[in-house]
């Protein structure tokens, strides 16, 4: 069974994640012919104290 695991800064809504999670599962059974039910995807989110996006933390490009 394949595995999948996206990791994400923490601060996205219930429904962001879970429409983030079904795109993924079901691009990757077509893309693969594999069926959806043998996925396994994952999130795994990361305080945003600890991204870096474009040399800032990313805390402080979302409360600046």
């Amino acid at each position: 069974m394949p595995f999948i695991q996206i990791t994400i800064a923490q601060g996205h809504d219930d429904a962001v994640k879970r429409d983030l999670l079904t795109a993924v599962s079901a691009a990757a059974a077509q893309a693969t012919g594999t069926p959806e039910s043998a996925f396994r995807v994952w999130l795994v989110e990361v305080p945003d104290t600890e991204v870096m996006v474009g040399g800032r933390i990313l805390r402080e490009t979302r409360h600046p």
